[in-house]
């Protein structure tokens, strides 16, 4: 068989692959097909490519000690032999590219200046439907920080504190600035150890690793990084390329092994049988994370609160026999904005079902709608729940019992590359 790349507008060959030229000149790259060797993996493609290559014959192996593991007490066995392999492998993939993989081939990225009103800012937020934008300081000629859906949920929840100096009127001037400074001082309550309550910008620049990406996402516990280019030595201000999140990363996985997935066993075992996300216990398990849910007709500021103490970014809700209905996201939170709706609702009376409409009439209007709360089922293989969580606009899926749709557990993006990186 022989074939070509079209890459960046141009017809190329694999010079590293046997080929053929053509009697008008033309190169073609040659594949003879053959038997796969027993733990052969497709090796990553150039480092800096924006090309991710799903075939690639340069083969590497892995070998370590056959032993069998149960996991999750499903009684499935799964051998550090396949974990290990498909560790190597994604990681080796991660190394070998890029950040400069991420950037679409056009788009769009919004940022926005300190100088903005918190109000503005969020409207924004709302109308163009991004959950966080990246915050511009032009009297330092750099970029300082990240407006995202928790800021929202604390202003939100400090208006509702009596106590609080910050009125709904405030909330019309109050700069994005200001916000930042009155956060810090809160910080400075709950964690006294950090003397100055002040969080420095984290971003990666296009020629990172893509293993770096994912590390500096994860160790950080934020949704996503900027990706900023930035030079000293051409004068101009840093330049904001994109914003890589978790979810693009493991779409790019997904891409490059989606036909080389048999290398991979542990892709085609069923996600109940390995320890990734977050599950319901079962009788007699212990040392547990717990699962939260709320029901439909709890409060929103139970909700906020919920988010805010467990740390998470998402919530399912569910019925009274515990059967998933929805759930509930930060980013639905900029639902509020929808007609100035933050400024007469109170978060106690407000109930969940309702705020739920609001979310889920912003996921229509942006495209969305459909996609923010995804199902899986337990006996649902690894690659499965892996193209789900790729989708655009999705996070976590929802693990349910056939059938009743009972919540059994949440897997989150950042839950999947934990494991494929070995993290806790």
């Amino acid at each position: 068989m022989q074939y070509k790349f079209f890459v960046d507008g141009e017809w190329r060959h694999d010079e590293h692959q046997p080929s053929v030229s053509g009697s008008y000149g033309i190169v073609n790259t040659v594949f003879v097909t053959r038997e796969p060797d027993s733990i052969a993996l497709l090796s990553p493609g150039t480092p800096g490519s924006r090309i991710n290559m799903e075939v690639d014959h340069e083969t590497f192996q892995h070998v370590v000690s056959s032993k069998s593991v149960l996991m999750q007490g499903k009684g499935v066995g799964i051998s550090e032999t396949d974990i290990e392999t498909c560790r190597d492998g994604i990681s080796s993939y991660l190394s070998s590219h890029t950040a400069y993989g991420l950037l679409p081939d056009s788009g769009k990225v919004i940022a926005l200046d300190v100088s903005l009103p918190v109000k503005q800012a969020f409207h924004v937020l709302y109308e163009q439907g991004i959950p966080v934008a990246p915050l511009w300081d032009l009297s330092k000629g750099k970029f300082v920080g990240v407006l995202s859906p928790l800021d929202f949920i604390l202003i939100l929840r400090e208006l509702g504190n009596h106590a609080s100096n910050l009125t709904e009127e405030q909330l019309e001037t109050h700069t994005i600035a200001a916000w930042k400074c009155e956060k810090q001082q809160i910080s400075r309550q709950f964690h006294s150890r950090n003397k100055s309550g002040q969080r420095s910008l984290v971003y990666a620049g296009p020629h990172d690793s893509l293993k770096d990406v994912t590390l500096k996402i994860l160790q950080n516990n934020v949704s996503t990084i900027p990706i900023i280019h930035s030079s000293s030595d051409d004068g101009f201000f840093p330049q904001l390329l994109h914003l890589a999140s978790l979810s693009g990363i493991l779409k790019c996985i997904c891409r490059y092994f989606r036909h080389s997935s048999h290398f991979l066993p542990i892709l085609q075992k069923p996600i109940c049988s390995l320890p990734i996300g977050t599950w319901v216990p079962k009788l007699g398990e212990s040392n547990t994370k717990t699962l939260a849910t709320l029901k439909a007709t709890a409060s929103l500021s139970s909700a906020l609160a919920l988010l805010v103490q467990a740390q998470v970014s998402s919530i399912p809700v569910v019925n009274d026999n515990d059967s998933l209905l929805d759930i509930y996201s930060r980013s639905d939170i900029t639902a509020l904005a929808k007609d100035k709706i933050y400024t007469h609702v109170q978060l106690d009376k407000m109930r969940l079902y309702q705020a739920l409409q609001l979310g889920q009439d912003s996921c229509k209007s942006n495209g969305l709608f459909g996609q923010r709360c995804q199902m899986c089922l337990g006996s649902d293989t690894l690659q499965k729940v892996m193209e789900r969580l790729a989708a655009p606009g999705v996070r976590r899926v929802v693990i349910v019992e056939a059938g009743s749709k009972r919540v059994e557990g949440i897997i989150s993006v950042g839950d999947v590359l934990k494991f494929f990186l070995g993290l806790p």
